[in-house]
């Protein structure tokens, strides 16, 4: 395993990290706000403007990228199982397919809580079965899709799939039961503990949130592909990420884990310098 501590952090980045503690959701620091928000919680409605999507069997999928580029990218976006793709990953997506010549696929799964992880399995399963015959796959997500990525890749070993090319996550949420106790709710400008208890909850529905399908940290990784795995060293995911981490090197996983010195929740995804590392990173990893 290799721990890389990228150095920082720019001024950029704190700024940034400034205006993500104005916004944080309430939801995610209150048992009522978050019950109050599943309850009456609407489907979203899908970024507008130059990105479309096309149809693949009633779900929307962003496409990026020529269909016969040297590199294609499944990317399963974040947002706490609970908010749709945005602007952030569609113009993420685009990037990676422009500078690493990719065919980026982000599909518009099923979000809690009118729809549970089963179905989002589904989906995805589906959809990934059209693209194993490709060459150089790379499976990609952040946050909850980080998280949901990593899952996944254990649950394609019990229906004889075979798996990517290779694995790549920002802050993935590899624990939804958040069982890890304590949490650093306050100094994280993005993430909550009681929010997040509640919303996994939903998110697995009749699963236990211990189940390796939502919580990847307790599944088997034996067999998985070469893993590279972002995290920022005050997000409250960081210790999870670690211990997931070590959980991968002991089931004889390539896997390298960068940590951002003192960097938030999914930074690779923001316009910061530290992302321009980040990316220099994931290139090595699928075209260098």
């Amino acid at each position: 395993m290799d721990l890389i501590i990228m150095s920082g952090k720019s001024f950029i980045a704190k700024i940034e990290e400034g205006i993500l503690k104005i916004t944080k959701p309430d939801y995610m620091d209150s048992k009522e706000d978050v019950d109050d928000f599943l309850k009456n919680s609407s489907d979203n409605k899908l970024p507008g403007g130059i990105f479309k999507s096309v149809d693949f069997n009633g779900t929307p999928v962003f496409t990026f990228g020529d269909e016969n580029a040297k590199n294609t990218i499944l990317y399963i976006h974040g947002g706490a199982y609970v908010n749709e793709i945005n602007y952030q990953h569609l113009i993420y997506c685009f990037l990676l397919s422009r500078k690493l010549n990719a065919n980026v696929l982000a599909p518009v799964y099923p979000l809690a809580p009118s729809s549970k992880a089963i179905q989002t399995y589904e989906v995805v399963t589906e959809l990934y079965e059209t693209l194993i015959s490709r060459n150089n796959l790379t499976l990609m997500g952040d946050s909850a899709g980080g998280g949901f990525v990593h899952s996944f890749c254990q649950y394609l070993k019990t229906i004889d799939l075979p798996q990517p090319d290779r694995i790549i996550t920002f802050s993935p949420w590899v624990d939804i039961s958040m069982s890890n106790l304590p949490y650093d709710s306050e100094n994280d400008p993005i993430l909550g503990e009681i929010g997040l208890k509640e919303i996994g909850k939903s998110w697995a529905g009749n699963w236990n949130t211990q189940d390796y399908r939502v919580s990847p940290i307790f599944g088997d990784n034996e067999g998985l592909p070469d893993t590279l795995i972002f995290a920022g060293e005050n997000e409250i995911f960081c210790k999870d990420i670690k211990k997931y981490v070590e959980n991968l090197k002991k089931d004889g996983i390539n896997v390298k884990l960068i940590i951002g010195n003192g960097l938030f929740h999914i930074y690779p995804l923001f316009p910061i310098p530290e992302a321009v590392s980040a990316f220099k990173e994931i290139k090595k990893e699928i075209i260098d």
